[in-house]
């Protein structure tokens, strides 16, 4: 299979309590609304797939998990940057279901659901411990880092974390969670829900 990479900068919201239970017990816990919905975004600073640059282009990972996570049945949905070429979306799509390999291809099994993929534009925009990403009318989230005490400017990390985007998360709030996608609708601006942020780089 041809090798391709990515990099860049990664932010995701969703429907737990903060701290979501799912990242902290391997999967393992009931999400505290009883199922997860989540919106994991991507900018792809620099990379390429069979050729196909992918630089500047931003996607967006729509799930929802019945249950614990590990016991699967995910149901997910793709967004892909309106400014993606035909050849540049079908890269992205084969590196986000995994299809493609790389630390997608690990969540292929607990997916119950493949709910299709639209286009929008998405801006994705980071400042300091403040995340945001809008998609349309399909996604508007937003988070803010937790502030380590021990290093000024910093969050707080959890580390060694099973997640597909990185060992190493930041922890955050959620300062507005929007989601009308693929039939998965969740809104909240209460300030008490789960984010994380996190520079990627994926390889397949």
């Amino acid at each position: 299979m041809p090798g391709w990479r990515i990099e860049g900068q990664y932010m995701e919201t969703c429907s737990c309590t903060y701290l979501c239970p799912c990242i902290v017990t391997n999967m393992a816990a009931a999400p505290t609304e009883g199922e997860c919905k989540v919106a994991i975004a991507m900018r792809i600073d620099n990379g390429e797939k069979d050729g196909v640059r992918l630089d500047g282009l931003s996607f967006i990972v729509v799930m929802v998990s019945p249950g614990p996570m590990i016991e699967g049945n995910f149901k997910v949905g793709l967004i892909v940057d309106d400014k993606a070429s035909e050849a540049q979306t079908k890269a992205i799509g084969e590196i986000a279901t995994g299809a493609a390999g790389g630390p997608m291809a690990a969540l292929g099994p607990l997916v119950g659901e493949v709910a299709g993929v639209e286009q929008r534009p998405i801006v994705f925009e980071q400042n300091g411990l403040d995340c945001s990403v809008k998609a349309g009318e399909l996604i508007d989230q937003a988070l803010s880092g937790t502030p380590s005490p021990a290093a000024e400017g910093e969050p707080i990390y959890l580390d060694n974390a099973f997640h597909p985007v990185n060992s190493r998360l930041a922890l955050a709030t959620a300062k507005r969670s929007h989601f009308h996608a693929f039939g998965i609708d969740w809104d909240d601006a209460s300030g008490l829900r789960n984010g994380h942020f996190a520079p990627f780089a994926w390889s397949g």
